[in-house]
């Protein structure tokens, strides 16, 4: 190792990559972060709690090491307007601060946008101080819905939600702005499409595609990647048409050197673009799932674009795409395997026990389990894609075995939740937020006639008997979806109860309603819930039942 250093904006999982691939190049690890706790921060060779938002600060401490300052880097932060401002102090190679500045707010992306004729929803600004403006009924009347908005300057999906109607629109816009560091938010029409990643490295004049994934997004009226997947499913034909897109955005953007990262979407009309940062990806997708599905190291490549180095491994491996009529060269680095992320999410309320996860790491083709929920940790159904409880990451030569196993891996995971909890009755009760409707969604969404199925089999069964088993109590009618519908974890409706008779083999007798309708609303956490509530009560009656006798 020599005495060079990286600064490396960021020191959370997804900067674990770039520090690894500083190390490897033989150069030390200067990371800063506000957080001094950050999961990376013991890892860093010299470590500087600096909060990423303070580009003179970060300046300043670059330029007191002089010659021995080597590159400035990022991955999955929202902070490449900082690493370029930096790097032009320092002259060291990155895309301009201007360029990143373009590529960091969302009002200043659009524009650039529009003004060169790039594909992309229309919008409006709107700050903290115009939104009572829109409450006027002429305003709000007069904007036709659905509409999205956003923070113009956040990431992980925060604040970001569909507005499906004038109800929703001020609980909507005053979210965004909330989560939005300058306090102002965009409004945009919506994009009806699948969605996809696009990874790319911008290197002396050309463009190589790093990682094309298909985005897994649901929940509305929010926007919650429970997963994503490559290679793409997308057609050749629709590949193409998309990367030219992004190529027109990423020098709409002027983007010259470094990473680039698209949220694109196929719509009716074409492709249009979400948003294009410039950064590599968050999400576990350029540290993890595209190197295992490439067995190219995507960090170290960008890093040695950072540093000034020519990235041989990706000349190396690239290949020329037919897109002749792009602004670039277009290249794209192939996937010979595939990998698969998929996310583990919760109803509302505090776990008490995660059960499972050496069962579900053990899975075929499994790589990497991410938990974010341990016992204690207070839970809720995802607004936002930081509010997940965990990830399972897999990697096979095989496209289906790879989807596959990263949702067996997350059907076998429990998050098991204290009972009595207010949250988790409410969610139970299902009570809504005025400006939520839907929201959050059951766990298993049935058709009319299953409903009709389930509400008979609960009327059927005024109780559940004591360590009965739960699999042997469905009704012939439910019987016939019971292994085809599937929750938000991949659990089928009999698997769930298989996993409560494994878990629960000794329960106390249950009220049936309250037990069929906690499946339905809330899975397997439903259950549980309500058989811990039931055993809570009876070890309360039993303890006063004891105090009774002994006076």
């Amino acid at each position: 190792m020599n005495d060079k250093y990286v600064l490396i904006l960021g020191a959370g999982l997804m900067q674990r990559p770039a520090i690894e691939a500083a190390k490897e190049l033989g150069y030390k690890a200067l990371v800063v972060d506000a957080n001094p706790d950050a999961v990376c921060a013991p890892f860093a060779d010299r470590f500087e709690p600096v909060d990423l938002k303070d580009k003179d600060r970060l300046a300043e401490l670059a330029l007191s090491f002089g010659s021995r300052l080597a590159a400035v880097f990022t991955a999955g932060t929202d902070f490449s307007a900082s690493v370029s401002y930096v790097a032009e102090k320092c002259r060291l190679p990155a895309h301009s601060y201007e360029a990143a500045l373009n590529a960091s707010d969302k009002i200043r992306m659009r524009g650039c946008f529009k003004e060169n004729g790039v594909s992309s929803p229309e919008f409006s600004r709107i700050s903290r101080r115009q939104i009572a403006s829109y409450l006027d009924p002429g305003v709000l009347g007069s904007i036709s819905f659905p509409k999205v908005v956003k923070p113009a300057d956040n990431m992980g999906a925060r604040g970001c939600r569909l507005i499906r109607n004038g109800k929703e629109f001020l609980s909507a816009v005053e979210d965004a702005v909330r989560y939005s560091r300058s306090g102002t938010a965009i409004l945009e029409d919506y994009m009806d499409g699948q969605e996809y990643s696009i990874d790319a490295l911008v290197y002396g004049g050309t463009l190589t595609i790093t990682g094309f994934a298909d985005r897994h997004i649901f929940y509305p009226p929010y926007f919650i990647e429970t997963g994503h997947t490559m290679p793409t499913s997308a057609d050749e034909s629709r590949k193409f048409e998309l990367i030219r897109t992004f190529a027109q955005g990423v020098k709409a953007l002027g983007l010259t050197c470094g990473a680039a990262k698209a949220d694109i979407k196929y719509t009716a009309n074409g492709p249009m673009i979400g948003e294009i940062a410039a950064r590599l990806s968050g999400g576990y997708m350029s540290g993890w799932t595209f190197p295992y599905a490439s067995g190219l190291n995507l960090t170290k490549q960008a890093l040695l674009i950072a540093l000034g180095k020519i990235p041989e491994e990706l000349l190396q491996y690239r290949n020329p795409l037919p897109i002749s009529d792009a602004p670039f060269s277009v290249f794209e680095v192939p996937c010979p395997s595939a990998s698969a992320e998929r996310a583990w999410i919760s109803i509302p309320g505090t776990v008490s026990e995660v059960c499972n996860v050496d069962e579900a790491s053990g899975c075929p083709f499994i790589r990497n389990l991410f938990s974010r929920a341990g016992r204690g940790s207070r839970v809720d159904f995802p607004r936002n894609n930081v509010e997940k409880c965990g990830n399972a990451i897999t990697a096979s030569r095989d496209y289906a075995l790879a989807v596959d196993a990263a949702e067996d891996a997350v059907s076998r995971i429990v998050l098991r939740l204290e009972p009595d909890n207010r949250q988790t009755d409410v969610f139970l009760a299902r009570r809504e937020k005025r400006a939520e409707a839907h929201f959050p969604p059951d766990a298993y969404l049935l058709s009319p006639a299953q409903k009709d199925a389930f509400d008979a089999l609960a009327r059927s069964q005024v109780n559940i008997p004591r360590n009965e088993k739960t699999c042997a109590l469905l009704s012939e009618k439910v019987k016939d979806f019971a292994d085809t519908i599937k929750d938000y974890n991949h659990r089928s409706l009999l698997d769930t109860l298989r996993l409560f008779d494994s878990l629960c083999p000794e329960h106390p007798q249950l009220e049936g309603r309250k037990f069929w309708h906690a499946l339905v609303r809330g899975g397997l956490q439903g259950i549980l819930y309500v058989n811990d509530c039931a055993l809570t009560e009876r070890n309360q009656l039993l303890r006063f039942s004891k105090k009774k006798r002994g006076r």
